[in-house]
């Protein structure tokens, strides 16, 4: 993943409880980097729920490059794979949906099972709160106590990240800025200090706002 990149993932864990037909479902969604770190939440629930009926998943990482899903006993087709698909819809990636059944003694059909672990997951999902980091690039700009005022106000219209800020003799900010606004502020940085000020920049990262 290069810093071109978007990345929208969940912001995190999250556990939904939904009933169909006297049948519960409990949902959950987390972030996760890796394979391995799926698997191992995906265990850590089914012993959770190891007297459940069932403990469906489905993960997505990495742009799908990595994608499983299992309907643990469930008819095929009926629960991993609609999982997967609304991962894929919500257009979240890095994320590992687990949702545990509990029957409730009335069946629910292929459709109805489509359907409820589909839903459980969009819940799920959803309650993670969905957001979308975008690349930033970070700077350190000494100035002076004046020069920072107006800076100082200029960063909060354009909802640029401070890291910290260091005063001194002189005023020292670190913070970020979206990479397709930085070239626009750091045009405003020259003309609001007369060129007085330095600006450095220290790096790149993903955040969100």
């Amino acid at each position: 993943m290069s810093l071109s990149d978007v990345f929208t993932t969940v912001n995190k864990e999250s556990e939904i409880e939904y009933e169909e037909k006297r049948s519960i479902f409990i949902s959950r969604a987390i972030r996760v980097d890796s394979e391995e770190e799926a698997l191992e939440y995906i265990a850590s629930i089914k012993k959770e729920h190891r007297d459940a009926t069932h403990n469906v998943f489905a993960y997505h990482i990495n742009k799908g490059i990595i994608a499983r899903y299992s309907d643990d006993g469930e008819p095929q087709g009926t629960s991993g794979m609609p999982t997967l698909e609304t991962i894929r819809k919500k257009g979240v990636d890095n994320v590992c949906v687990v949702t545990t059944r509990y029957f409730g003694g009335i069946l629910l059909g292929a459709g109805g099972l489509v359907r409820a672990y589909s839903h459980a997951a969009s819940l799920a999902i959803e309650a993670a709160e969905i957001i979308t980091y975008e690349p930033y690039y970070e700077y350190e700009l000494a100035c002076g106590y004046s020069e920072y005022q107006k800076y100082n106000s200029y960063f909060s219209d354009m909802g640029i990240v401070i890291d910290s800020t260091d005063f001194a003799e002189n005023v020292t900010v670190r913070f970020a800025v979206k990479a397709s606004l930085a070239s626009k502020v750091e045009d405003k940085i020259v003309e609001i200090g007369n060129a007085r000020s330095r600006l450095e920049k220290k790096g790149e990262r993903y955040d969100y706002r």
